[in-house]
């Protein structure tokens, strides 16, 4: 498969600037990793445009499922990767210390193949409902339904907070939804239908069963029991921890403090775990006749 040849494009060189301004150190590496990904095959698809999009025709009648794979890998020109993969990166750096980079990993494999399903059930739907079947033709690629998945993901998070739509102050509630209808209105050649799967596939997950099922979907794979459960990056879990009230006061924390929380809440992991059971620190040691003692004197109280 020939790269593309247009090297010098603006879009690139924007995600290329943007990426250095934020310092690649930051960025964790499971989002760095889809960034590149996103990126590679860009330049070298792994299929042309029209064999890479997903379309009820293309997909379900023709039985070509590898196109649920490749459409949120692959992107129209420079200008739809660079905007997608700048929103993934701020999203992504949120997420993915908030979750842990096996779970967030996780996510994004499941959010990219259910929202080509839901975007299938949706266009099938349409084209029952007004017996139109142009709804079955229409064919979509990129990653912007699995970026209004995790802006769905990410306004659960930080309830209660005001999010700027094309300058326009909205609650983070329905940031989704105005942006979802402002960006149809404004870019008519968009997919309406797919960025509609991607939220309704992130409502799946906060306000649904979907997030469970992926638990017990990650236990069953795993042949010892351990899965991983989202890391509850900002929640203390020490001994006296309240959780609840940790999540709900670091969505106004600027991200100095989160990490200074998150340092605490480390040593609180690891001072509860020492409590539980875990190899005494090096230097304690307690003989077995002091352990007996000790036990002695306890019944005696």
């Amino acid at each position: 498969m020939r790269g593309r040849q247009r090297f010098s494009q603006m879009g690139l060189l924007l995600l290329a600037s943007q990426l250095f301004q934020v310092g690649l150190e930051n960025i964790p590496p499971v989002t760095l990793g889809v960034l590149g990904i996103n990126v590679y095959l860009y330049l070298f698809p792994a299929a042309p445009l029209m064999q890479a999009c997903v379309s009820v025709q293309q997909t379900y009648w023709h039985s070509d499922w590898r196109r649920l794979f490749l459409s949120p890998l692959h992107h129209v020109d420079d200008w739809h990767l660079y905007f997608n993969m700048a929103s993934f990166l701020w999203k992504g750096i949120q997420l993915e210390r908030r979750l842990g980079g096996a779970w967030f990993l996780y996510l994004l494999s499941v959010f990219s193949l259910l929202i080509g399903l839901v975007y299938l059930a949706l266009e099938a739907g349409l084209t029952e409902l007004t017996q139109d079947s142009s709804y079955s033709m229409e064919c979509a690629v990129g990653f912007s339904g699995v970026l209004f998945a995790l802006k769905v993901l990410n306004n659960h998070y930080h309830p209660g907070g005001v999010t700027y739509v094309m300058g326009i102050p909205v609650a983070n509630r329905y940031a989704s939804w105005v942006e979802l209808v402002l960006i149809h209105v404004t870019s008519p050649g968009t997919s309406l239908i797919g960025h509609l799967a991607g939220i309704l596939v992130g409502l799946l997950y906060t306000a649904g069963p979907l997030k469970t099922i992926m638990q017990r979907g990650a236990r069953f794979v795993t042949s010892n029991g351990y899965y991983s459960r989202p890391n509850n990056y900002y929640h203390s879990s020490g001994p006296s921890g309240n959780r609840e009230a940790d999540q709900r006061y670091t969505a106004g924390l600027t991200e100095e403090e989160q990490y200074e929380r998150a340092i605490r809440n480390s040593l609180n992991d690891r001072g509860g775990s020492s409590q539980r059971g875990a190899a005494a620190p090096y230097g304690f040691h307690v003989s077995e006749e002091e352990m007996r003692r000790r036990r002695l004197m306890r019944f005696d109280r």
